[in-house]
């Protein structure tokens, strides 16, 4: 029996989600009380569309809210996700993942918590782009950083320039050449084309190369690909919305943050929170104002507004300027590949981190599996056990004998990590196991291994 999920909210993140979950074996049902979102879900996505106000009880009345598994009120209203998720508790659906923007619900001193609202797991998708943005900061030579396992496993995406001495030399030859740094190259991103590398796949010029490493070595891999990283120390935040806020806050004890934001009175109600940081009233776009701000002296800029043309365009006077880390966020994903194409260091959508969250509770909860997606690459990650009583077992499989198209990133045996660039080294029964594949592959790799 298919597992039955409410999707609320049609928006970007519900759009996202409900058509991810609508390729794996899910009776989805979805409500917006927006004709065109819900236009747009029934055009494109296998699954039940109701147009309607998700915060009214009446819209419930013809769905069997017992026999619902996970509701998922993902709008970008607090209030209606928050009263939502009271009402579908009440009419007995089993778990309700919601979508919260404010983040003082999970305050110790918090008057109200997400939990009297029957809520069993909160995503914070401005939380989890802050999040995904530090580690960037803190990781200067990455386009994306991803953590795996408790943070014991680092994916970390680097693109290749003309310098690099990967270049010219095959994924095999690279390996045999840094014993003491091991690691893994999981996926190449050439000209667009995402695709899981060979032993004898040579590395190009431009290619975006993301390698799987213990997170303790992540600096010598960024060394091994001729991009060591740099010190940060003047960072420049564009926008003081929710994620520039969350960003400033955590930022300006470490770093000399500045950030401009056009509204005066957003400016007066934040900037009494962010003492360190210095709050810049004016258009980011302007020229004259970047340069009297010493904005070639920085070495990060952070484009953090709800316009995403004011983003791009912000990142790109940065990066013409010379700021050698240039940062943007999207609300989007439709045009990630292109804005790294045109000089943006790294994308970084809240969307796909609140995708990648919700997907990780449904999927943790029902199997020993967890799959993620990421911003620009068509490819996913999955975190799956080697069951003893696996085919891989059973056939006396070796790694070798693992298809081409399945590219094992990582061990995990009794908590140490084993990065499996050795054709010999082989999988044990109960090792989890960190995996990069297309999509369309997930089932081999689960028939292989569970």
């Amino acid at each position: 029996m298919s597992i039955k999920i409410l999707l609320v909210g049609a928006g970007e993140v519900g759009f996202t989600l409900s058509k991810y979950l609508s390729n794996e074996d899910y009776d989805i049902t979805v409500i917006d009380i927006d004709p065109q979102k819900c236009n747009r879900i029934k055009n494109t996505i296998d699954a039940h569309v109701i147009e309607g106000d998700a915060s009214s009880q009446r819209i419930y009345k013809n769905i069997d809210m017992a026999s619902i598994d996970y509701f998922l009120p993902l709008t970008r209203t607090d209030e209606v996700n928050l009263v939502s998720s009271a009402i579908a508790k009440k009419l007995g659906v089993k778990k309700v993942i919601a979508r919260l923007r404010n983040t003082e619900y999970i305050h110790k001193d918090a008057i109200v918590s997400p939990s009297e609202f029957g809520i069993d797991y909160v995503t914070y998708p401005e939380k989890a782009a802050q999040s995904e943005i530090e580690s960037l900061v803190k990781q200067t030579s990455a386009v994306e950083i991803q953590k795996f396992k408790n943070d014991l496993i680092t994916l970390i995406g680097i693109k290749l320039e003309s310098s690099s001495p990967l270049i010219g030399r095959t994924v095999n030859n690279v390996y045999l050449s840094n014993p003491f740094v091991p690691h893994k190259t999981c996926v190449i991103d050439r000209n667009e084309n995402s695709f899981v590398p060979h032993s004898e796949t040579i590395y190009k010029k431009d290619d975006v190369v993301y390698f799987s490493v213990d997170s303790d070595i992540v600096d010598d891999v960024q060394k091994m690909a001729g991009k060591p990283p740099f010190k940060v120390k003047n960072v420049l935040i564009l926008g003081l919305g929710k994620i520039g806020r969350l960003l400033a806050k955590s930022l300006q004890y470490d770093y000399n943050v500045k950030i401009i934001e056009q509204s005066e009175m957003k400016a007066k109600k934040y900037s009494p929170n962010l003492t360190e940081s210095l709050v810049l009233v004016g258009d980011g776009l302007d020229h004259e104002l970047l340069e009297s701000e010493n904005i070639y002296e920085m070495d990060c800029f952070i484009s953090t507004t709800q316009n995403e043309k004011t983003n791009m365009l912000g990142s790109l006077i940065a990066k013409h300027q010379g700021v050698k880390q240039v940062i943007m966020h999207v609300s989007t994903t439709s045009y990630i590949k292109a804005i790294r194409g045109i000089g943006v260091d790294a994308v970084v959508s809240k969307n796909i981190s609140a995708v990648n969250e919700v997907l990780k509770i449904i999927q943790s909860n029902q199997q020993e599996i967890q799959i993620s997606r990421f911003e620009d690459i068509d490819i996913d990650s999955l975190e799956i056990n080697a069951l003893p009583s696996s085919k891989y077992f059973t056939k006396k499989y070796k790694t070798s004998d693992i298809p081409v198209s399945i590219c094992l990133g990582a061990i995990l045996r009794n908590d140490k990590v084993i990065i499996p660039n050795n054709p010999n080294l082989n999988i044990e029964p109960n090792d989890k196991l960190l995996i990069f594949l297309k999509p369309e592959t997930i089932t081999k790799a689960e028939n292989l291994f569970q």
